[in-house]
């Protein structure tokens, strides 16, 4: 007789069992998706923007792209090891500032080789991060066809904190993390139109060349924006594993809409829009970078980067360095600026002096996740992998019955396979923007996991509206509580966010672990 692997009555309804993925019927004639979309950018856009030129100085690694950005504008080249497209998009968000005349007097400065207001160097960053939780919310809504869970997933990347920081200065990782999810965005729309349309229309094809773009211009800001692209090779890998097995009659674990679809992308259609558009969107990035000196090639600076990340030391090269394996936990943060005002002294910020009856005010800006948020999402992370490990044991089990001549279908409910195809999403890019650095021995920093760590936050969305729409009130109240811990974490360590004045007490109380200094 037959047998068929399934989970257990109790996992289906707890764990991962639920109803389709589809919009919740509602009877408001109000247009909560948009408002609530509206509202978590506003909120996002308002936070970066508020007091953007209070530290009138360069913070952390604005000493490198501030001044690449500056120097290029005066037809410079200055190389700080990344390839060039950031340099661009800061360059542009000087040139515009300054034009229309941004920032007051109070916020001006030469210290990046021209004398402009901090406010030109950082808006563009502004606004990239506040786009990027919307970007994310699209990413789950075209993944999972729930408002719900775009909604949350969007809710819960504005309220991470590391995000909120590297969007206050002129920094480059924001503009890798918004380019390669926007290739993800445009891919999986290209998915959805194939399953719809059942071939490749011009509306596909457009959607694959943007997200080849993407994800070349993700690799244009740094090299490891290359992660985005593996994540979307990998599940193209499956998918195609995973159809080959069906037509041999063999058990197989096949993706639900739109991860479906990658099967129908054969090997030239991939290779002309997830590589060869990639590459020239690469190639074209350096372009003008090239022309103020052409006496280096493309190959040449492709050899100067190889060579100067040679040369960058290991991890006593730096007091913040932190090997991959701690990044989850979030064990060692990033100090961007610190500095103690006495009572009476000048600030280091645009602003009135401390006050004179106060004591020593600290301004501290810490590189850091919203603790709350960084680990309940690395829970999550864990149980999707969980998860999909589960079934694919199963799916293990069932195909070496089949090769062994027995009979073991492996049956996946529709509702099991649309979670699944949804973890694998998660958990699949994941792995391969976290574990790309198990092998490398330079001096590796938190923020480098920051791309890994936000679809992190689209699981935990996963995971949190599996209990809200459960029919027992206890996972219910689980769910709200831990959106109700990231919002007031989020709150909590927002003076390290933004730097604003605390006591040496109100510093230390936020100090949870020893090396958070």
């Amino acid at each position: 007789m037959s047998r068929s692997v399934r989970l257990s009555k109790h996992f289906q309804s707890k764990h991962f069992q639920s109803k389709r993925f589809q919009p919740a019927a509602s009877s408001s004639s109000l247009p909560w998706y948009g408002l609530g979309l509206a509202g978590i950018f506003g909120v996002s856009l308002a936070l970066r923007l508020w007091g953007l030129g209070r530290f009138n100085t360069l913070v952390f690694d604005e000493v490198y792209y501030a001044k690449f950005a500056a120097a290029f504008l005066q037809g410079q080249q200055e190389f700080g090891g990344h390839p060039p497209l950031s340099t661009y998009l800061i360059a542009g968000g000087i040139w515009l500032s300054e034009r229309l005349g941004w920032g007051g007097p109070e916020t001006y400065n030469g210290l990046s080789g021209l004398y402009v207001s901090t406010i030109s160097y950082r808006w563009l960053n502004a606004m990239t991060g506040a786009v990027i939780p919307l970007v994310l919310g699209a990413i789950a809504h075209l993944l999972t066809g729930r408002k719900a869970i775009a909604l949350l997933t969007a809710l819960l990347a504005a309220c991470e904190g590391f995000l909120l920081v590297e969007s206050r200065y002129a920094l480059n990782n924001v503009y890798l993390i918004l380019f390669g999810l926007l290739g993800w965005w445009c891919l999986l729309r290209s998915l959805h139109r194939l399953h719809s349309a059942n071939k490749l229309t011009p509306v596909v094809w457009l959607n694959l060349v943007l997200a080849g773009i993407g994800f070349g211009a993700s690799v244009g800001i740094k090299w490891n924006g290359v992660a985005f692209l593996a994540g979307a090779y990998l599940l193209w890998i499956v998918a195609w594993g995973m159809q080959r097995l069906q037509q041999r009659g063999l058990p197989s674990l096949p993706f639900a809409t739109p991860l479906s679809s990658l099967s129908r992308l054969n090997a030239g259609v991939w290779a002309l829009s997830m590589a060869g558009i990639p590459f020239l969107t690469y190639y074209l990035s350096w372009l003008p970078y090239i022309q103020l000196d052409p006496s280096t090639s493309f190959a040449g600076w492709q050899n100067r980067i190889l060579d100067y990340h040679s040369r960058v030391g290991g991890m006593d090269a730096h007091p913040y360095c932190s090997p991959w394996y701690t990044w989850p936990l979030m064990l060692r943060p990033v100090a961007y600026f610190y500095k103690t005002a006495a009572p009476g002294d000048p600030v280091p910020v645009v602003g009135p002096d401390a006050p004179t009856a106060a004591g020593d005010m600290i301004y501290d800006v810490h590189a850091m996740g919203t603790p709350t948020l960084w680990w309940l999402s690395t829970l999550a992370v864990a149980l999707l992998a969980g998860a999909v490990g589960y079934w694919l044991w199963h799916w293990g089990r069932s195909l070496w019955a089949a090769r062994s001549g027995q009979t073991e279908p492996l049956l996946l409910p529709p509702a099991t396979q649309g979670y699944l195809s949804a973890a694998a999403f998660v958990v699949g890019n994941w792995a391969v923007q976290w574990l790309m650095w198990m092998r490398v021995t330079r001096c590796t920093f938190l923020y480098h996991y920051m791309s890994a760590e936000l679809f992190t936050v689209l699981g935990l969305a996963l995971v949190l509206d599996r209990w809200l729409r459960n029919a027992q009130s206890g996972s219910r109240w689980l769910a709200w509580g831990a959106v109700a811990l990231v919002l007031l974490g989020f709150i909590f360590w927002m003076p390290l966010f933004l730097g604003l004045p605390l006591s040496a007490d109100g510093l230390q109380m936020r100090r949870w672990l020893p090396s958070w200094i």
